[in-house]
């Protein structure tokens, strides 16, 4: 067995101490490693940076360390137990890394925990102990991770079945509040860190709303206990999944509250997230790209599937919401609406395909920069449009006997209950299996070519109709409509995103054939007047809103230290923005369809 020890030895430092004993360690030199990202989140981190001293003794008598890679050491050869002592610097607020003040301590497995190379498959002991201080008597521990023998504020002994499992276990502590709900005697924990004043029981009634939708999709719970980490904080957001747990980040307001029914805007972001991270639980913790198994954390893992796991997911957890009744039929469509708008308005959908933006994740979608838009898509978000074109285009060819769900229920049964990996092209092949459907066309457009998705056509049988016109407003990212919608006035726009400065306008993205590309605006660039005037982000979109099409308004700004002129011509808003109407009246059968597809009985009779 592999010993580990955690101690918070300085909070206000931001330090942990760690200590990992090998009884045994190999005769020729033992070689330790830490990993370079973490599950979930595909991007380099290189955790190995925020070591800040490695020490080894063996008997009682120093030991040298030789550093071979930027991290991997190995011990001098030695007689006796190994002890190698190491501190770590944790200041990353974040779901994928590690947090300690005088206020919690928060850490994933990746940051702190060596691997002891060749012993990776042996059991593992954590020992958690409290920081010295009277400051920190009332600091309790919240982990999902297997206890052995711990006291009644959770400080003790863990255990892992091997290092794989050791890193999955996200850890908690300091003051925090809790909530228990069960689901079939299986109980679900909500641990709510930061200061609030939201409403637990409610949070805690309506995400077992949720986690019972999502347990009937798949037929069954894969786990004896769940546990929901959840960091409170002014601004934030982030989820990560693990497996029998989740860790996530929200700000205070998205909280529910008791004297505020209606779900807000935040409150539906935030159930949005829990079922996500929990959809999770069976697709990508248990159903797993075949890749995934075949290798550790120490480079990356490429899979073309990353759209099955994170777009699939994306698509449901919205779904389960308005499937469980915690928000209406508008309120659905109106961020599916969004999501397509999202997708819309990125030129870089005709030019990356899903299995590209999968495959080059590491590179492209986690290391975005002021090109992105015009250069990746995203797998979370087109993901869940294919998803959604995938499920209608089911439900429609088998006439209502089956839908998307009957292939996660078989994905489930074939690759994640027994454990084998999901090879490349085996959600495809299953798919079409399940159903005896022909799908490969719809893949092909879908998931390997840059076309658009069908989306109006697909959604049109179910009495939802879809309109693509010009924002409304800077702030419109589309909806729900009432009444038919009429196209607008034609407006110009800049063609950019930009952010209000004390000292001008600064652009942070210029986006494709707009006018701010045209006129040769940049990244960077701070404009600090247009047409001779000082102008605000504000006033600058209602100057260009009332420009006739085609005039040219001379604009000046600054490119680091340069002051340049450039001619601005006003050109339209593009259609990127998704409104949504539904069939007025609708048919019979596309009630039925529609109350099929949500698992709602409104109007279905």
């Amino acid at each position: 067995m592999i010993h580990y020890q955690v101690v918070p030895e300085s909070p206000e430092a931001h330090l942990f101490q760690l200590e990992l004993r090998v009884d045994d360690p190999d005769p020729a030199g033992q070689c330790f490693w830490l990993p370079a990202w973490i599950r979930g989140s595909y991007l380099i981190r290189d955790y190995a940076r925020h070591i800040i001293t490695l020490e080894a003794e063996c008997l009682g008598q120093p030991v040298s360390l030789e550093k071979l890679d930027k991290q991997t050491w190995r011990a001098q050869p030695c007689q006796g137990s190994l002890r190698i002592s190491y501190r770590v610097y944790a200041w990353d607020l974040s779901v994928r890394g590690g947090h300690l003040d005088t206020r919690h301590a928060y850490f994933n497995g990746p940051c702190l925990f060596l691997a002891v190379a060749g012993r990776e498959q042996e059991p593992c002991r954590l020992s958690l102990k409290a920081p010295a201080g009277v400051g920190y008597g009332a600091w309790r521990v919240a982990t999902g991770m297997p206890v052995e023998a711990v006291d009644e504020r959770g400080f003790g002994d863990y255990l892992s079945s091997d290092y794989e499992a050791l890193l999955d276990y996200p850890v908690e502590m300091g003051e925090f509040e809790s909530v228990v709900f069960n689901i079939d005697g299986i109980a679900h924990r909500i641990v709510l860190s930061g200061r609030h004043d939201g409403d637990l029981e409610r949070l805690a009634d309506d995400l077992g709303k949720v986690c019972r939708q999502q347990i009937a999709l798949f037929g069954e719970l894969p786990v004896s206990s769940y546990l929901f980490l959840l960091w409170v904080v002014g601004d934030g957001y982030g989820g990560l999944e693990h497996r029998n747990s989740s860790s996530l980040l929200c700000s205070r307001e998205d909280l529910p509250h008791v004297d505020r029914r209606e779900a807000s805007e935040g409150y539906r972001r935030l159930l949005g997230l829990c079922s996500h991270e929990y959809f999770h639980l069976w697709n990508v913790k248990r159903i797993t790209p075949e890749p995934f198994l075949q290798a550790d954390t120490r480079q990356e893992v490429y899979t073309r599937q990353l759209w099955v796991f994170e777009g699939i997911t994306s698509y449901y957890d919205d779904l389960a919401l308005v499937r469980c009744g915690l928000i209406e039929r508008d309120a659905y469509f109106e961020l599916l609406a969004q999501t397509i708008s999202q997708v819309r308005r990125g030129s870089g959908r005709l030019k990356q395909t899903l299995e590209e933006s999968s495959f080059d994740s590491w590179t492209k979608f986690y290391k975005q920069d002021e090109n992105a838009p015009n250069a990746i898509v995203s797998y979370y978000a087109k993901g869940a449009l294919f998803a959604l074109c995938l499920d209608l285009h089911i439900r429609l060819e088998s006439k209502g006997a089956q839908s998307l769900d009957d292939v996660m229920g078989a994905l489930w049964r074939a690759y994640g209950k027994p454990g084998v990996g999901l090879p490349e092209w085996g959600f495809e092949r299953l798919a079409s299996e399940v159903t005896g459907l022909p799908l490969a066309e719809l893949f092909q457009l879908g998931v390997r070519s840059t076309r658009e998705l069908p989306l109006a056509r697909l959604l049109q049988p179910f009495g939802v109709e879809m309109h693509l016109l010009p924002a409304r407003s800077p702030t419109d990212k589309g909806g729900v409509v009432q009444e038919p919608p009429e196209r607008p006035r034609p407006q110009a726009v800049l063609g950019a995103a930009t952010r209000q400065l004390a000292e001008g306008i600064q652009v942070n993205q210029v986006f494709d054939g707009g006018a701010a590309q045209r006129a040769g605006l940049a990244a960077g660039d701070l404009i600090i007047a247009v047409d001779g005037l000082r102008l605000t982000e504000t006033q600058l979109q209602q100057r260009l809103a009332r420009t006739p099409l085609g005039d040219r308004l001379p604009l000046h700004q600054f490119r680091r230290d340069e002051l340049m002129e450039l001619q601005l011509e006003a050109c339209p808003a593009a259609d990127d923005t998704c409104l949504i109407h539904f069939t007025d009246p609708p048919s019979r059968q596309q009630l039925q369809r529609l109350a099929a597809w949500l698992q709602s009985d409104d109007g279905a009779d």
